[in-house]
């Protein structure tokens, strides 16, 4: 399987200009936003999704004009921490959704991981779903871009699945959009009230899902051993503006 994230800044055509010393300053500029980025990260777990563009130039140990030189506004470095959140996500979320190993606990270990990111990056979840950084409302909604890609690779993937035991796989669109926006509306819910620990959602959710699965194979004369790894094996890749499962 080849993973992938195919998710760049602004600006950043990934290829060089053939000129030595350009692409040296471009790459220097390139690992200076890598690093304010993740100075924005250190400034919202201390601030919380309600910093300021001078509470990152903190954090970075820089003054904002020299943050200014990075980023040419507030929705420029809130769309680089977008990108960043991407990343991990998909890090963390593609090899659990395609390790070789039996369906439950698969389930189990896709939902861990996107819990784990959301109690390890809490403000920044926050901050993306609000769509607000520094006061200013953003327009780049991208929860909702990473949702579509993750719900997309997903419908694939469950259609494979439902083809390889000859169900009619019309209705796998519905249940990646169905999963999806379940997990994520349980993981708000989780993230601001907190009332039960994050192993505890997690196996909720698991049986949950699982016992539609089961239930709507069940009802096609299929039956499968949630604890045995299947026969075929499908492997999903995420990445922006290009999904598939094979």
């Amino acid at each position: 399987m080849a993973d992938r994230v195919k998710r760049h800044s602004p600006g950043d055509t990934g290829a060089g200009t053939g000129d030595a010393r350009r692409d040296r300053w471009k790459s220097h500029r390139a690992a200076r936003r890598e690093e304010f980025v993740e100075a924005a990260l250190r400034a919202l777990a201390e601030h919380g999704p309600d910093l300021g563009m001078e509470h990152v130039a903190a954090a970075a140990g820089v003054t904002k004009p020299v943050l200014y030189r990075h980023f040419t506004d507030k929705a420029d470095l809130f769309v680089a921490l977008g990108h960043r959140g991407t990343e991990i996500l998909f890090e963390r979320l593609i090899p659990a959704m395609s390790r070789e190993e039996a369906p439950l606990p698969r389930i189990r270990r896709s939902l861990d991981a996107f819990f784990s990111i959301i109690e390890e990056y809490p403000n920044l979840y926050r901050l993306l779903v609000r769509s607000t950084f520094a006061d200013r409302r953003i327009d780049n909604d991208i929860v909702a871009e990473d949702k579509e890609v993750i719900a997309n690779a997903l419908a694939a993937l469950l259609g494979d699945y439902m083809r390889a035991y000859q169900i009619d796989s019309g209705g796998a669109e519905i249940w990646g959009h169905g999963i999806v926006g379940m997990v994520q509306n349980v993981g708000e819910w989780w993230l601001e009230r907190r009332t039960m620990s994050r192993d505890a959602v997690v196996e909720y959710l698991t049986m949950t899902i699982w016992a539609a699965i089961d239930g709507t194979m069940r009802g096609y004369g299929v039956t499968i051993d949630p604890h045995k790894p299947l026969e075929i094996n499908k492997l999903i890749t995420l990445s922006t503006g290009d999904t598939a499962a094979g």
